[in-house]
């Protein structure tokens, strides 16, 4: 086995400028190592206690998400793995394999430790490694969150659109039937003699029950009674298209109203121009639920584009933090009539804005709310109360749900990555640690309170971005 040398190591990147005689006390402090392909360097949970530096070959290192193993990266020859120093880690989180046949130099964590007190020209290469590799594996983690958490609203998300597109296709196919019946009701209508001063009676009556803004809801028992006493007129009088009876009732008719338009038309004319009223008030009723089925469609199309924040620069904005938060609601609405859980808005509208990323800030309100969604889940149902207020500088706002709560042992430790008390496939444990993060950032803190019955997570925000 070939010894690794002094230009091996003055090769790898980071320590290009380690001075020669600290890479010697390196070379006289470990040992080289050969491992042969499909060769597991480390397993998930060994002690971080040793220092690898990857001269030839490829190591691939997988660990746990969303209930599957994963590659979180592959090592290329000159990277250096393993324990680092100031490194608050001490188990490895997944496992690291050789993909091709690999050639290392190891050298213990107790050496490390000891360079530390000897070599800071050593020590400062490797802990810009460790800080380089922090940041590079937030940023893979973070876009693996942000990519789980749309998945995990993508398809409460296409059941929300699949409802009102469903709706417009409905309307669109009954509409057609409704107006490829019109030229026979015309024909019939034309026919008619009835004079000018009751046709404009017939029409204040039909634009007064289209255009009416305050009518009433009716429940289930109220619209039964309505129809039924549309349905007896009816009968009374020989018209036997009941179907009359369920559209009118819809529109606010009672029988003084069919009494209004029998004076204006006595049968036979009666039945003409109701079937054409009917015709008229049917295409009214599609074309609204069109528009307000399109309408829907729009809003939640507007939610997902300010939710990813598509159309924003990278740089931090003034923003309204219930922009988010309301989009964020509307973005897991499904999941949330799912769950039978009311949703209790205390919104101070007058708080200042705050400078933040909004796509990032949506990613806080999403996995705090889903993973207040998924603690009521057992309840069978449950309320979701978000409030905010300004405290004294700071931006607040308030999540609380009467779920199972977070028992009093672990809660130092939800903000852990890759903790999770979900079952397998349900979670990856990096959600609050991606909360932690993204509040970091925006130089805000982030906190929680719970027992059973009563979970409060708490996000603050400094109106001065310092």
């Amino acid at each position: 086995m070939k010894n690794v040398t002094l230009d091996e190591l003055k090769a790898i990147p980071a320590l290009q400028t380690v001075p020669d005689e600290q890479l010697e006390w390196l070379l006289a402090n470990g040992e080289t190592l050969e491992v042969e392909e499909g060769t597991r360097v480390f397993e998930k949970g060994d002690p971080l206690d040793k220092t690898l530096f990857l001269l030839e070959g490829r190591i691939r290192i997988c660990a746990e998400q969303n209930g599957k193993m994963r590659e979180i990266v592959a090592l290329k020859p000159q990277a250096i793995t393993g324990y680092l120093p100031f490194s608050r880690a001490t188990l490895t989180f997944g496992y690291g394999e050789c993909i091709d046949k690999c050639r290392m130099f190891r050298v213990a964590k107790a050496k490390i430790h000891e360079a530390i007190k000897l070599h800071y020209e050593l020590t400062a290469a490797m802990v810009h490694t460790m800080t380089s590799r922090v940041r590079d594996f937030t940023s893979q983690q973070q876009q693996n969150e942000k990519m789980f958490a749309l998945g995990k609203l993508s398809a409460g998300l296409a059941h929300e659109l699949n409802n009102p597109a469903s709706a417009i296709s409905r309307g669109a196919s009954l509409l057609h039937d409704q107006v490829k019946r019109l030229p026979a009701l015309f024909k019939e209508v034309a026919a008619l003699n009835i004079a000018p001063e009751k046709l404009d009676k017939i029409n204040q009556i039909l634009i007064s029950k289209t255009q009416q803004t305050d009518r009433p809801v009716l429940n289930m028992m109220q619209r039964a009674d309505a129809e039924d006493d549309l349905a007896d007129w009816l009968t009374e009088h020989g018209i036997k298209d009941y179907d009359i009876a369920e559209n009118f009732a819809e529109f606010s008719f009672g029988p003084a109203d069919l009494e209004h338009l029998h004076s204006c038309t006595p049968s036979p004319q009666l039945d003409v121009v109701l079937a054409w009223m009917n015709n008229y008030l049917l295409q009214e009723k599609m074309v609204s639920d069109i528009r307000e089925s399109s309408s829907r469609i729009s809003e939640l199309v507007s939610s997902v584009k300010t939710f990813t924040h598509m159309d924003r620069d990278t740089d931090k904005q003034p923003l309204d933090i219930h922009a988010g938060i309301r989009n964020t609601l509307t973005m897991l609405n499904y999941k949330m009539r799912k769950g039978n859980i009311q949703v209790v808005e205390n919104f101070d509208l007058n708080l200042p804005q705050v400078k933040a990323l909004a796509g990032e800030l949506n990613q806080v309100w999403t996995n705090i709310i889903d993973n207040a969604i998924d603690a009521m889940e057992p309840n069978g149902s449950g309320t979701l109360e978000i409030r905010t207020q300004l405290d004294r500088h700071f931006v607040c706002v308030y999540i609380k749900d009467n779920g199972t709560g977070i028992p009093e042992d672990i809660q130092s430790r939800v903000f852990d990555p890759f903790f999770t008390t979900k079952d397998m496939g349900k979670g990856t444990g990096l959600g609050l640690d991606v909360v932690t993060r993204i509040i970091r950032q925006h130089n805000g803190t982030v906190k929680v309170t719970s027992v059973p019955g009563n979970t409060e997570f708490t996000v603050c925000f400094p109106l001065t971005d310092n």
